[in-house]
């Protein structure tokens, strides 16, 4: 089998959709420090809901670029933390976001400028 993002059935489109979804980028760019629980996840990824957070989390795991581990204590202590693909995917990941971030100026000169040609 042949992986090719751009064919329907690919199992690679599946694995970006995950993580390029609305949250599984900062998911996994929050995930790049170390193993985190939930809540601390959640406080990180300012205006995800717990919900979202969580189908976003089983997704990571399911495509294997995430690990939920619980440790038996009490109450329960659950962590997660990056594979080793979902650590290369991150390092991709925050190279882009570091793009992003210094091109806000940009990003937002050319937002007004779009807004005020197509405002009329």
């Amino acid at each position: 089998m042949i992986a090719d993002v751009f064919q329907r059935g690919c199992t690679s489109r599946h694995a970006l959709e995950t993580v390029t979804g609305r949250w599984g980028v900062l998911t996994v760019a929050g995930l790049r420090d170390g193993a985190v629980r939930f809540n601390a996840l959640r406080r990180r990824i300012d205006g995800v809901s717990e919900k979202m957070l969580a189908q976003t989390l089983q997704g990571l795991e399911r495509d294997g670029l995430v690990v939920r581990e619980v440790r038996a204590t009490i109450p329960p202590h659950v962590e997660y933390s990056l594979t080793d693909l979902g650590r290369a995917v991150a390092d991709k990941l925050v190279g882009l976001l570091d793009v992003l971030e210094a091109a806000v100026p940009q990003v937002a000169a050319a937002q007004q400028a779009y807004d005020a040609r197509t405002a009329r």
